[in-house]
């Protein structure tokens, strides 16, 4: 019989029939309450200091389908076109539309200003995804305890490396699919029937197989939850599918025949329970039935679609993409996982009593292992890559990595006292571990605080410069409206989840995709973004699609700015027509020179310009974020 769970040892009674287990269980609930409440502060903080841009995913593929979920079609959000062709599961951006509607409600009933609601609708999914990165610390320390021991000191350290995790730092609490993914899986690994017993069960005594029938379906409830928050990460995300493949196939190698039967039932129950809720959500949302994971999965790998934002070579995760994901914690991971694969090893070949009580734990610590390396390998076939995609093992990286680094500094110091103290091997740890923190801190705080901000702080400045305008004119707030244009790659910054007011009426270069292209005419193939900095440039573009410049001429009357609008073309039939210079220009400073020449002699004039970053792979997005504004 496997050795009982940790709630299952408290509430046994003990010999003599006193209640002696019964009073640990409380405390473990408490201290697990304490910690859970402390990470969500934590991560709460977390969330709201963070200025930086990483990925338009994370606004793009949730917040933008949320905001017109919750505020109506007439919002102005912007939907991409992985919504119009349904390649998206509406679940997850419900979630957020839920958050948007509950902070509509409160900023109602609290009568705040314009302003201040407007820093609640940034803020309130912030918070809400503070709460999923609070939980995938605290799973990922629960999971560490069924593999190390609940009260371990490699339990705690598991939770240290996660709490102070560059990556984590930095992604945890963004608002994109890949991070609730991620904590949807720690969570349901976590619930995963890792102590039911082998094949060895079929042949055990009549008391012990009556014993692990009993312990099954006491683990259904365990096991529906994991299957469920299973299926659900893999409508959110198909490669999700991944995990469960490396984790549920040695599990039904190894189960016993009522195990098996169980699994398979509990499987198709969730899994449809979770598939019907899904299509039935995404008929409300498309107005059609559909299936966005099986469009996924055409789009992205029969018609290779995904190809057209990037390729990487084939070593991509192994070079990059580990390393960027772990960082310090990377050569820790890899002793980890190798200690991890061969314990399992020696302990499956021993016969002795003392090493099958601990087969369970090591079976834990192997099969991650082994997830990691599949899921990692499996990925590297496909061409486009993205560190985030591996992001849902990191917590099992973690937990492997907590062992190696718990023994080398946290051992025990020699007690060889001849040893000269600056040189003894504890305080060298010591100084070491100092160092990798620092290192930590120092990589979390820069990538959240100081790359890639600009492309945040020009959208708050946009904003506030809106509202001065309502407050100083004293008007209803749908009489003013603000004109942008963005003049940069596309989706370089968010939209209207952090522009908010609808009255801002604002546009930027897209990057639609080949969708109806046949394949041999894709190479040749450029989306708006291409044509503006590449063929035929700039200052080609400008003069193709914007009106003369003569519209915003610092000389000349007014009357001539006027009749040279009206000059322009209005589109129609064979005619685009040509947009009209906004009030303000965002773009890099990498184009400041060029536009200076297209505008000279114009009303525009600089008036913000924010730091962006030192240095970035993408030479269109080099330098400050720059605003000219139309005096």
């Amino acid at each position: 019989m496997p050795p009982a769970s940790d709630s299952a040892r408290a509430t046994l009674p003990s010999r003599t029939g006193a209640p002696s287990q019964v009073q640990p269980v409380h405390g473990d609930r408490d201290s697990t309450l304490a910690v859970l409440l402390l990470l969500l502060a934590f991560r709460i903080v977390n969330a709201l200091t963070l200025h930086t841009f990483f990925q338009p995913d994370e606004y793009f593929q949730s917040l933008e389908p949320a905001w017109q979920l919750a505020f109506g079609q007439t919002s102005n959000a912007w939907i991409t076109w992985e919504w119009r062709s349904q390649l998206r599961s509406s679940l997850h951006p419900e979630l957020f539309a839920g958050v948007y509607l509950a902070a509509a409600k409160l900023a109602a009933f609290g009568g705040l200003t314009l302003p201040t609601q407007a820093k609640l609708y940034i803020a309130a999914p912030k918070v809400a995804q503070a709460v999923a990165a609070a939980l995938l610390d605290c799973y990922t320390w629960k999971l560490a305890g069924k593999a190390y021991g609940r009260k371990s000191r490699t339990a705690l350290t598991t939770l240290a490396v996660s709490v102070c995790s560059p990556w984590q730092l930095f992604c945890s609490t963004r608002t994109l699919s890949n991070c609730l993914e991620t904590t949807l899986t720690a969570i349901a690994v976590y619930h995963w029937p890792w102590h039911w017993p082998g094949r060895h069960g079929e042949r055990q005594d009549l008391h012990h197989e009556q014993t692990a029938s009993q312990d099954i379906l006491g683990s259904v409830p365990q096991l529906r939850l994991s299957l469920l928050l299973a299926a659900f990460g893999c409508i959110l995300r198909p490669t999700n599918a991944l995990i469960w493949l490396a984790i549920s196939i040695p599990t039904l190698w190894q189960a016993s025949t009522r195990q098996r039967y169980v699994l398979v039932r509990e499987s198709l129950f969730c899994g449809f329970s979770v598939l019907a809720c899904s299509i039935l959500s995404d008929r409300v949302y498309y107005q059609a039935w559909t299936l966005p994971p099986v469009r996924f999965l055409y789009f992205n790998v029969a018609q290779s679609l995904a190809v057209f934002y990037g390729r990487n070579r084939p070593d991509y995760y192994l070079t990059e993409g580990l390393p960027l994901l772990l960082t310090t914690a990377l050569p820790f991971a890899l002793v980890g996982s190798w200690q991890a694969l061969r314990a399992h090893t020696l302990s499956s070949s021993s016969t002795a009593h003392n090493a099958q009580e601990q087969i369970p734990k090591k079976a834990i610590l192997a099969r991650l292992a082994w997830t990691c390396i599949f899921v990692t390998l499996f990925l590297s076939l496909i061409a486009h890559k993205e560190v985030r995609f591996l992001y849902p093992i990191l917590p099992f990286l973690h937990i492997l990595a907590a062992r190696p680094l718990s023994s080398f500094f946290l051992a025990s110091p020699s007690t060889n006292h001849h040893a000269t103290p600056l040189l003894h091997p504890s305080h060298t740890r010591r100084a070491l571990l100092v160092t990798l923190l620092s290192l930590n801190l120092l990589i979390a705080g820069y990538a959240s605080q100081v790359h890639q901000r600009g492309v945040i702080d020009v959208l708050a400045y946009l904003r506030h410069k809106h509202e001065a305008r309502i407050a100083v004119n004293d008007m209803d707030v749908r009489k003013i409206t603000t004109t942008v244009g963005f003049l940069m790659p596309c989706h370089s910054t968010p939209w209207r989840s952090h522009l908010v007011h609808k009255e801002i009426d604002a546009w930027a270069l897209t990057c639609e995709p080949p969708l109806n292209i046949p394949f041999e005419d894709r190479a040749s193939y450029l989306d708006e973004a291409d044509e503006f900095y590449i063929n035929p440039g700039p200052t080609k573009w400008l003069e193709a699609n914007m009106q003369d410049v003569s519209t915003v001429s610092s000389q000349g009357s007014r009357s001539a700015r006027h009749f040279a609008k009206m000059e322009a073309p209005k589109g129609g039939e064979g005619v685009r027509a040509k947009r009209e210079w906004p009030q303000y220009l965002v773009f890099f400073a990498q184009l400041e020179s060029e536009l200076g020449d297209v505008l000279k002699g114009s009303m525009y004039r600089e008036c913000w310009r924010g730091f962006n970053s030192h240095v970035h792979d993408d030479r269109r997005r080099v330098g400050d974020v720059v605003v000219w504004c139309l005096d």
